[in-house]
């Protein structure tokens, strides 16, 4: 069976046949993955509404940013990732810099630009792919069992399996429809994974949401058909170029260490994700160094840049994108399917954000755990090698930060070869991220940001 001209042409723009892949394996990861990151069309706007924007003009900026910085990363960088305005920098953007700091929301805008600037000066240098090969080993593996941690933990808690209390989380309850939706969704989707169905996290996503229409939670039921399916877009201009400049530099003292703080936030976080996604999915040259490169970095420092001028928070590199990973996708063939499901849904969006979370937690659970299995390689190790990731671990589990996860983890390590007296692995770029995460752990002890 021969394959079409536009197959042909798909494998060879993008190698997929020379990444072990195939263009329906790479449609259906796209199509998965977006299944798994939907949701932020619904959460982002929610959540920058808290800044006194309007959900509706935040629904088509989302979708906007989503899609501008999802292509950058498809056809300059042929790589499996998607990209989207970040929860973590949303929720400080809206909740601390603006309404508890009382920032401008258009100062707050000039913060996200000037950060994303500087963010890709730094990735069309060497340097940010030296800072990934100077990752010791250990925190390495800690980078990806914390994220694997961080995934699953989203989908405990966003499908109502744990529930927060005094001393922690509590499992959630059995009476809870949501979180019986969840179990359901997560042993369905588990039976997929380990029968190898084709598309099964997409099915069981699929499934959790067709039978979310029927079950009721307070009266009413978890999902339910949107009054009509098709919304005519309708761009909201005036948030085109959101800045305030003279502001900004009047209050210099005070928004330059936020700005500082999204910058190393955004950078490490960002490059942790992508790291693990090119890591998970076997994206390496023959010496075994990653395949993320200056345009994988520079795409994803650019939509930063792209997402403060169309009027959102800063966007990044997407965790979700494991899960399309996880069902195939090795190429910017996947993203480019995100990126085009994004776009159809500026007019399909009432009907794409009815998925309810119990649909796309299970997936997310599975994925994450899934991303555990690296612990076995350090367990044979030194105490520190083992150690490190397994403290990363801890914090990202019981905090759901990553950064502080990452930057603990780090400074740890160090301590650990110090009092060892291993000091040849004690490198200058070791030392020098030591430094970076110090100062990091100042400024947000200094302004509260990233804490809560």
């Amino acid at each position: 069976m021969t394959s079409s001209p536009l197959s042909s042409w798909l494998d060879r723009r993008f190698k997929i046949g020379q990444r072990g892949s195939t263009v329906q394996r790479e449609i259906l990861a796209g199509l998965t993955t977006f299944g798994a990151m939907a949701y932020i069309m619904a959460v982002n706007p929610a959540i920058m509404a808290k800044a006194g924007l309007a959900s509706h003009d935040m629904i088509m900026t989302t979708i906007a940013a989503a899609v501008c910085g999802t292509l950058l990363m498809a056809l300059f960088a042929n790589m499996p990732i998607a990209l989207a305005p970040a929860m973590s920098s949303n929720a400080i953007f809206a909740q601390i810099v603006v309404n508890q700091m009382h920032v401008d929301v258009r100062t707050a805008f000039t913060i996200v630009l000037l950060g994303g600037v500087a963010f890709t000066a730094l990735s069309v240098t060497k340097l940010r792919h030296k800072i990934i090969q100077a990752f010791p080993e250990p925190i390495v593996l800690g980078i990806q069992v914390a994220i694997g941690i961080f995934i699953a933990r989203i989908g405990m808690v966003t499908g109502n399996l744990a529930v927060a209390a005094p001393d922690g989380f509590h499992f959630g309850s059995l009476s809870d429809p949501s979180a019986l939706l969840t179990l359901f969704g997560l042993f369905l989707a588990g039976v997929f994974i380990v029968l190898r169905v084709p598309a099964g996290m997409l099915i069981a996503i699929l499934a959790v949401t067709l039978v979310s229409l029927f079950v009721h939670k307070n009266g009413l039921p978890v999902a339910s058909l949107p009054q009509h399916f098709l919304e005519w877009p309708h761009y909201p201009t005036h948030l085109l170029f959101p800045f305030n400049f003279g502001d900004f530099f009047s209050h210099l003292e005070l928004l330059l260490p936020i700005t500082l703080y999204f910058l190393i936030s955004d950078f490490f976080d960002a490059t942790g994700t992508m790291y693990s996604v090119a890591n998970r999915a076997r994206l390496t040259k023959p010496d075994g160094t990653t395949l993320l490169g200056r345009a994988a970095f520079a795409a994803d420092g650019s939509a930063s840049i792209i997402g403060s001028a169309l009027g959102t928070s800063t966007v990044s590199a997407y965790v979700e994108s494991l899960v399309g990973v996880e069902a195939g996708g090795r190429t910017g063939l996947t993203a480019l399917i995100v990126a085009l499901l994004f776009a159809a849904s500026s007019v399909l969006w009432p009907l794409i954000v009815m998925i309810p979370p119990e649909a796309t937690a299970p997936v997310l659970i599975l994925v994450g755990l899934s991303m555990l299995s690296a612990l076995g390689q350090a367990a044979n190790g030194s105490q520190e090698a083992l150690l490190t990731p397994a403290f990363m671990l801890l914090i990202a589990v019981l905090t759901g930060n990553f950064m502080i996860s990452l930057a603990l983890g780090l400074l740890f390590y160090s301590l650990m070869l110090l009092v060892t007296r291993q000091f040849v692995r004690l490198t200058p770029m070791v030392l020098g991220l030591d430094a970076v995460f110090l100062f990091y752990l100042f400024l947000v002890s200094q302004t509260g940001l990233g804490q809560g």
